[in-house]
């Protein structure tokens, strides 16, 4: 409901709230309208309630041009599917033009208003004024989230209609626009999946050689059947920053079929998905892909769909369960480590039980174990059958195998740089199998991937990019890279992009990070970050003139988690695995520290450079 903003002036009601008790609904009127006086902000509504629904109210008999404008504003922020309150406040004309699914403008504290030119108001049938504010993000016609900031300003005009007298806007903006505290209540983040694409072979590839499925997160409205959201937008295809990297099984074309308004599971957990005939063709193969973009979007949006069952007019087909899905498709949530790696006291790497509780770790088989090089950092791969350590003193990346006698072998690269912090980052392995590291030598910083974690280094072209890449972690799909770069005043911030690998160039594969864009714009000291989900990471920084905070961000620079991670202090290194039922692990001052779910951070022993797999 509405603050009371002003003091005590009277207000009318625009809008109501239903309330759900038991199988009721009830209706009860609420944000209060001020009859006089100038515009305010409008960050009307509770915070987020899941027996809660907002609904608009349509215009006052003879409101003032004032109230208008904030009722519409009003009824963007309220759960009407299609908008239509919203349309009232509008013009015949104005109604036919305005399109609010372009886009939605979010703002730090909802949209304020300035009074428009003295000429508007000295006419008796107008009055204009501009809707104002500071821009935090914006959602694009596919969904899709951006950070955004500087100032918004936006024209509205109004008429009193000649027939009625009744004022209505004649000229709004495209779009939606509502303040932040309304867009976390209205919208949630989903991920919807497609596979990793590749031009010359399929490097995404799972273990059993199965595709892997790529998470593209879009923002659909939460009391606004967002099932069927979720479908329609899966279904439209994946979203700009994402699309050239991906492919989808579905036909061109593809779309529900015409009457489907709405999707709802049976009492068997299966949904049944009408499609247009662009589907009717599907082969066997093909359409269990269809369904397992399907199940893998929908199962992180409800638990309620177990099964999909796939239909076009009369003809069946295809069904596919959850537990079938894993072998039609990969993907890193689904994947679950057996071990916690780290670095021990003696400089060898040493493993726990993933997700035990257990506390007593034992060396890893292999060189790497045996103390046979002093290291300093280690990562491991996805298989858990080899491992990259980084030698004491930053200067050499060795890999080897995880298996009992296996030799050290030789240094696979080295650094040149002055000093440790200016040799070689921690490595991170990809889905296919290839290593990334960061050479970050002042003389000649490179990103830089070993097909295979072996062989001669390729440099990774990052075109566009402003700074020195100090960090890198691939993520589970192989097809998404975070990197942390360092700008001239020093300024570390997290930049999240896309892996083109582009062919042979000399015999050499060409590699290339592209669609390069900030995840944290809030932080101006990244210090740690790993992959914490399919589209999700932790990342440890500080705001300016902050302390050190651990949250968690979505590759598309929002943070949808209201709850962050308890605080430490002293992190230096945070690990967390794709499979987000493991437990954060940290390097703090008190040593190797993990956070099992629904409580407080534990000791678990001494150590450092903790790592799950990847």
């Amino acid at each position: 409901m509405a603050a009371d903003r002003e003091g005590g002036r009277r207000r009318m009601p625009v809008r109501a709230v239903a309330y759900a008790v038991g199988g009721a609904v009830l209706l009860a009127g609420c944000a209060s309208m001020p009859d006089s006086g100038d515009l305010r902000g409008v960050e009307s509504t509770p915070r987020q309630d899941t027996q809660v629904r907002v609904f608009a109210m349509p215009p006052a008999e003879n409101a003032p041009p004032s109230e208008i404008v904030q009722g519409f504003l009003e009824a963007l922020t309220s759960d009407d599917p299609h908008f239509e309150t919203a349309r009232e406040y509008l013009t015949d004309k104005a109604r036919k033009t305005w399109r609010p699914e372009l886009s939605t403008t979010v703002l730090a504290d909802g949209p304020g208003t300035e009074p428009g030119r003295v000429g508007d108001r000295e006419d008796a049938d107008a009055y204009s004024l501009t809707l104002t504010g500071t821009k935090v993000a914006t959602v694009d016609a596919q969904q899709s989230y951006a950070p955004a900031d500087g100032e918004y300003r936006a024209p509205v005009h109004l008429t009193r209609d000649a027939k009625t007298g009744q004022w209505r806007i004649d000229t709004v903006p495209q779009g939606v626009v509502l303040g932040k505290s309304d867009f976390q209540r209205n919208y949630m983040s989903v991920n919807k999946y497609y596979f990793a694409a590749n031009e010359t072979q399929d490097a995404a590839d799972g273990a059993g050689g199965e595709p892997m499925a790529v998470a593209d997160p879009v923002y659909v409205r939460k009391r606004v059947d967002p099932l069927t959201q979720a479908v329609r937008s899966l279904l439209s295809g994946p979203t700009r920053p994402l699309g050239p990297a991906v492919r989808t099984s579905f036909p061109a074309g593809t779309a529900l079929a015409e009457g489907v308004s709405s999707l709802t599971p049976d009492d068997r957990n299966r949904l049944t998905v009408e499609l247009n005939g662009r589907a009717a063709r599907t082969g066997p193969d093909t359409c269990d892909e269809m369904a397992a973009q399907l199940l893998f979007t929908l199962r992180n949006l409800t638990p309620a769909v177990d099964e999909v069952d796939l239909r076009s007019g009369d003809t069946r087909l295809c069904s596919l369960t959850e537990d079938r899905a894993a072998a039609v498709a990969a993907r890193g949530s689904a994947q679950h480590p057996d071990y916690l790696y780290f670095v021990d006291g003696e400089e060898r790497v040493v493993r726990l039980p993933a997700g035990s509780s257990a506390t007593r770790a034992e060396p890893v088989p292999g060189a790497l174990g045996s103390g046979a090089a002093k290291l300093r950092s280690v990562a491991v791969s996805r298989d858990e059958h080899r491992a990259a350590g980084v030698g004491l003193d930053g200067g050499s990346l060795y890999v080897a195998s995880l298996v009992s006698g296996a030799s050290l072998g030789e240094r696979v690269l080295t650094s040149e740089g002055p000093t440790e912090g200016e040799r070689l980052s921690t490595p991170s392995w990809d889905a296919q199998g290839d290593l990334w590291v960061v050479d970050r030598d002042p003389a000649g910083p490179r990103l830089l991937m070993l097909e295979d974690g072996a062989g001669r280094p390729v440099t990774v072209r990052t075109p566009g990019l402003e700074g020195r890449v100090q960090d890198v972690r691939v993520a589970a799909d192989g097809v998404r890279i975070a990197l942390v770069v360092r700008d001239e005043d020093g300024q570390r911030s997290l930049l999240i992009g896309r892996i083109a690998r582009d062919g042979k160039t000399g015999g050499e594969q060409a590699v290339t990070v592209r669609g390069l864009r900030s995840a944290t714009p809030g932080l101006e000291e990244v210090t740690a970050m790993s992959w914490a989900g399919d589209s999700r990471l932790v990342v440890v920084g500080r705001e300016h003139g902050g302390v050190q905070q651990i949250g968690y961000v979505q590759v598309d620079g929002s943070t949808p988690e209201p709850q962050a991670p308890a605080a430490l202090t002293g992190v230096q290194e945070i690990a967390a695995s794709e499979d987000e039922r493991m437990p954060l692990v940290a390097y703090s001052e008190d040593g190797i520290v993990r956070l099992p779910s629904g409580t407080q951070w534990q000791k678990v022993t001494d150590g450092t450079a903790p790592v799950y797999p990847g």
